[in-house]
């Protein structure tokens, strides 16, 4: 009786329409959390013009979803490894969606929040499955790249949110963007249909019909004996459960150090995402020519991600996201201080590169860093925790321009986040990584010792 290892296989892979197939269901959540992650940012100066809300309230309100996000990500991952990725999928978009379409209907800042926070616990979940999902199917010779430009999915929601925005919100008003985020439900009954199921949940769960299935796909020209069994992990293995393994064979110090970059690329992104436009407009410059920074923004972000990934995948990941982070810092720093408005297009994209590309490659490497019996826990226990820094940020910047910081003074508060994220993850340890020993057993999560 043959024992095939289906992450081997998944690894050795070559690229093909069943990879393709992941990339877009995948993408797709992606971009769709993107969009509602983006939507009240877009729609800030609008929703305190009309409930007469101070800056301040406005970035508790921002920060209402974020508590969600926290809850969603570390719930939403171990419930995946019960009942599958693909049902999480559907939960996810209906929490998302429902929700921040209900949050347009809000008529108080309570309301409003209450109705973020729901959909936040949907945003939260839906993010670090994705990577999770892809980082499974993906091969290892191009997981970066596949799991970087998933990640642009997420710029792309946002992109679409400040083109909606910009179109209707003059038009129709605030609550409109928050509407069309109600659109996605349709298609929650494909999902279940046509997405393919988690790998490690069919291993786990033993369904070997369905892994013979998945693998004729990502390897339609190998024959197996009608006697094979598909296995992941090896008998005798099973010392630590999900959550213990992100601390075991020495990779303690460096979950930790994970942790503390997680929690500055988020401090940094939603700080950009909710502050952006607001505090362009008070440099000077109108909403429309903000939301147009807002799109040179995201621009950057996919050109960032997928240089980034690019390069990942033939040196380092891990020194790539210490240089954009380093990058992020510097980009960041200078942003207040550009000379002409070509200066701050400039300036603009490369922080759109480094920030948000920075936390895009995050994701990519904390896939790729834990095993994969560890990794939806490892990427949804690294987000949740990420997101303490989601949460602080709006607020702490609607501090900053309550007691009229200077824009320069907000960026700069940034950078200091992202030069701290550096610092963490050049302090990670590559060796216990689970992509750093191409022998080794993905599911297992036990890299050789040095």
């Amino acid at each position: 009786m043959d024992r095939i290892n289906v992450q081997e296989k998944v690894d050795a892979a070559g690229v093909n329409r069943f990879h393709l197939i992941v990339f877009f269901w995948t993408s797709l959540v992606v971009v769709l959390d993107g969009y509602d992650l983006a939507v009240p940012g877009v729609a800030l100066p609008a929703i305190m013009a009309s409930m007469k809300v101070t800056a301040a309230t406005a970035g508790l309100m921002a920060s209402s979803a974020l508590f969600g996000m926290a809850f969603g990500a570390i719930v939403l991952g171990a419930v995946a490894d019960r009942i599958g990725r693909r049902k999480v999928f559907a939960i996810s978009i209906f929490l998302f969606s429902a929700f921040t379409m209900a949050a347009g209907a809000a008529s108080d800042p309570l309301m409003f929040s209450t109705m973020r926070f729901l959909a936040g616990v949907g945003i939260g979940g839906a993010l670090p499955n994705a990577v999770a999902h892809m980082s499974e199917y993906a091969p290892r010779r191009s997981r970066g790249r596949l799991v970087g430009l998933m990640m642009c999915g997420y710029t792309i929601g946002s992109v679409l949110a400040a083109l909606i925005g910009k179109q209707c919100i003059e038009a129709y008003g605030w609550r409109s963007v928050f509407i069309i985020a109600g659109v996605p439900l349709l298609i929650i009954p494909f999902v279940l249909a046509w997405m393919p199921e988690s790998l490690a949940y069919l291993v786990k769960t033993g369904k070997q019909h369905e892994l013979r299935k998945v693998l004729r796909g990502i390897l339609p020209n190998k024959r197996f004996t009608p006697d094979a069994v598909f296995v992941g992990q090896t008998q005798g293995r099973e010392a630590h459960t999900p959550l213990g393994q992100l601390f075991a064979d020495g990779r303690g110090k460096s979950t930790v150090l994970i942790w503390v970059a997680f929690f500055m690329g988020l401090f940094m992104l939603y700080a950009m995402s909710t502050w952006l436009v607001t505090l362009l407009t008070r440099s000077g410059h109108t909403l429309g020519a903000a939301l147009t920074f807002l799109l040179i923004y995201n621009a950057g972000v996919v050109i960032g991600t997928i240089i980034g990934a690019w390069v990942g995948d033939r040196f380092s990941l891990k020194w790539v996201l210490t240089f954009f982070y380093v990058m992020g810092a510097a980009s960041l720093a200078a942003l207040g201080y550009a000379p002409n408005q070509t200066a701050l297009i400039v300036l603009i994209a490369i922080v759109g590169a480094s920030v948000v590309g920075t936390q895009n490659l995050c994701y990519a490497y904390t896939g790729q860093f834990y095993p994969l019996s560890s990794r939806s826990a490892g990427l949804g226990t690294a987000a949740g925790v990420g997101r303490v820094g989601a949460i602080v940020a709006p607020v702490v910047l609607g501090a900053l321009v309550s007691l009229n910081f200077p824009p320069t003074a907000c960026f700069m508060a940034i950078a200091v986040a992202s030069a701290i994220g550096a610092v963490a993850i050049a302090g990670v340890n590559h060796r216990r990584c689970a992509s750093a020993h191409p022998g080794d057993l993905q599911f297992e999560g036990h890299p050789k010792r040095d």
